[in-house]
């Protein structure tokens, strides 16, 4: 709205200001025959030339004619006259010859002259030559000079003035009376002539200024045209500067929604995982309970049938040797059978995992497919906001273009004759701003429309990408999985190979008992387990030992939940393969060593491994009855980096 107002106030001064022009005009003179435009300002007043009176005594009437011409006196200052003819006659001529300088006087005032250069320049060495005539009111107009070769015609009244030289002495009172009216009379014909000299020069003047007033109100006229041009080139520059702001402003405004939008996805898709991460936790962890359940009761009822088959062993072997084999093949069969119970249970607990891994991917899929339409959804309405705005916008641009063309119509009605075919230049002139306007906003449409469909090809490409990326992540994690079934087929083989070492150690420890004597046979007895007296090797996640298990278990918990990931997180990055790690433990909870069955390929991250192990030391001691068996416990998993470590 600010804006608007800005846009209505500029317009109300341009209009003010030509108004205020055109009442300033006024019509004077003569330009090609027709009345023309001034600026009151423009008119040069100079000054006017001094106006010199001539006084003369006044004119004495006689009630009785003259008896004869008088003769003419000399000038004012001179010599007085003499009565002789020969001085007399020639001055009588000068006086002849004024007479006929005051008739012309009517026509000089009335008839205008043409504004010709040559006369005003004769008109003004008149002038001049009386600004500097000086201040004696009689003398000069009677020296002035005249030309010889123009001697009026002789008249009656030269005739009287020759007759008056005989007349006797005592009329020369008459005659100098006559020659005092003669004298005022041809005063007063000088200075009708010099009047209409001055006025001529008067009138030439006035034309010379008339033109230099036309000159410069033309002069005046062209730079308010440029003027004009001017202000509608700043008005136009203003008008596109402030549609590029306010088209930035819009982008700026896109862009940060953009970039929330982003956040808000990218928050979402963090909050999902974590709370996919802790649900596979939550089941990791029941399911490592119920193992370790299952396999504490196998443990205890193995240890129960252990030792009754002890128990029997040794009253068979005191009876017979006979019957101790029979039963330690006997034996052999059901442990065998026990085995492959339990790797079938294995397997399908491991078939269980793969599936649910599978079902979990699938949903991860589907969420992370339902969030790239939920987010294209808001990017169209978005975008169709926007294009309703861009629409409200240009229909208000027109809106306010068609009120001012209205109003630029109205000024244009009550503005003057000439002023008409101005406007309606000024008037195509918009139209044709604001079609390349529309165009400009069309253009601009259109390239957000592409900028649009460009952005969508991305978006696309971008799913197919991270489409092929799971794909191969489906592959790796495939690959993986059937890497470590042929690891635990390796596994079982080499378990397999330390139970028939453990029968062939137990074998031989039964033969030492035997052998030995009775109190020798008080000892304690070994352990059911699948390691090294004092050392413990636990490879997978199952073991008759409940008690390694569950500290196995909360080892690696330790590990994966104090955010280890920050350790390694700009590593994890790099192209690597997950590492098998082995951690061998003290029973007070220090480390021993770490060792890399498989590494990762990247020297930094099996560094990094070393230093997160170590990070968390020291560990929980052994529990007494784990304390009581072992030494050190040797735990070995699969390393691999998400949002977290995680430890398989």
């Amino acid at each position: 709205m600010d804006r608007e107002h800005r846009r209505f106030a500029v317009a109300l001064l341009l209009s003010l200001l030509v108004h205020s022009l055109l009442l300033t005009l006024i019509f004077e003179g003569q330009g090609l025959g027709l009345p023309s435009l001034g600026f009151p300002w423009l008119e040069r007043r100079i000054e006017a030339p001094d106006l010199r009176a001539v006084l003369a005594p006044a004119r004495l009437e006689s009630t009785t004619p003259p008896p004869g011409p008088a003769i003419e006196p000399a000038a004012a200052g001179g010599p007085p006259p003499k009565s002789s003819v020969p001085n007399e006659a020639p001055r009588r001529r000068p006086a002849a010859a004024v007479e006929p300088a005051a008739v012309p006087k009517a026509p000089v005032d009335t008839a205008p002259a043409p504004p010709l250069p040559a006369p005003a320049s004769a008109a003004s060495r008149p002038a001049e030559a009386l600004a500097t005539e000086p201040t004696p009111p009689a003398a000069a107009p009677v020296t002035e000079p005249m030309p010889p070769a123009a001697a009026p015609p002789r008249t009656a009244a030269d005739a009287a003035r020759e007759a008056a030289v005989e007349l006797p002495r005592h009329d020369r009172a008459e005659l100098d009376t006559q020659r005092v009216a003669d004298e005022q009379k041809s005063s007063r014909q000088e200075v009708a002539r010099a009047d209409a000299t001055r006025s001529e020069a008067v009138r030439q003047e006035a034309e010379r200024q008339e033109a230099a007033r036309q000159e410069a109100d033309r002069q005046e006229a062209a730079r308010q045209d440029v003027l004009r041009r001017e202000a509608a080139q700043g008005e136009a520059a203003r008008l596109e500067a402030e549609r590029q702001e306010a088209a930035r402003q819009a982008q700026l405004r896109q862009e940060t929604e953009r970039r929330e939008e982003t956040a808000r996805a990218e928050a979402a898709r963090l909050e999902a995982d974590r709370q996919e991460a802790a649900q596979q936790d939550a089941a990791r962890q029941e399911e490592a309970r119920q193992e370790a359940a299952r396999q504490e009761a196998a443990r205890q009822e193995a240890a129960r049938r252990e030792a009754a088959r002890q128990e029997a062993a040794r009253q068979e072997a005191a009876r017979q040797e006979a019957a101790r084999q029979e039963a330690a093949r006997q034996e052999e069969a059901r442990q065998e059978a026990a085995r492959q119970e339990a790797a079938r249970r294995e397997a399908a607990r491991q078939e269980a995992a793969r599936q649910e891994a599978a079902r979990q991917e699938a949903a991860r899929q589907e969420a992370a497919r339902q969030e790239v339409a939920r987010q294209d959804a808001l990017r169209r309405e978005a975008a169709q906001r926007e294009a309703a705005r861009v629409e409200s916008e240009r229909q208000e641009v027109a809106r306010q273009a068609q009120v001012r063309q209205e109003a630029a119509r109205a000024e244009e009605a009550r503005q003057r004759a000439e002023r008409q075919e101005a406007e309606r230049q000024e008037a195509a002139r918009q139209d044709a701003l604001r079609r390349e306007a529309a165009q400009r906003e069309a253009a601009r449409i259109e390239a957000e429309r592409q900028e649009a469909a460009r952005v969508e090809a991305g978006r696309q490409e971008a799913a197919r990408q991270a489409q092929a990326r799971l794909d191969a992540e489906r592959q790796a994690e495939l690959a993986r999985v059937q890497a470590a079934q042929r690891e635990a087929a390796l596994a079982e083989e080499r378990r397999e190979e330390r139970l028939r070492a453990i029968g062939r150690q137990l074998d031989a420890e039964a033969a030492r008992r035997d052998a030995a004597p009775p109190a020798a046979q008080q000892g304690p007895s070994l352990p059911l387990s699948y390691s090294s007296p004092r050392r413990a090797r636990l490879f997978g996640r199952a073991d008759p030992n409940a008690e390694l298990v569950l500290y196995a278990e909360a080892w690696a918990r330790k590990i994966e939940l104090n955010m280890t990931i920050e350790m390694i997180r700009e590593l994890a990055r790099l192209p690597h393969r997950d590492p098998m790690v082995t951690v061998a433990i003290r029973s007070d909870g220090s480390v021993e060593s770490v060792t890399f069955v498989v590494s990762s390929g990247v020297p930094d991250i099996d560094e990094a491994i070393r230093r997160i192990v170590q990070s968390q030391a020291p560990y929980r001691p052994f529990p007494p009855a784990l304390a009581r068996d072992y030494d050190v416990v040797e735990i070995r998993r699969n390393w691999h980096f998400d949002v977290a470590v995680r430890l398989y």
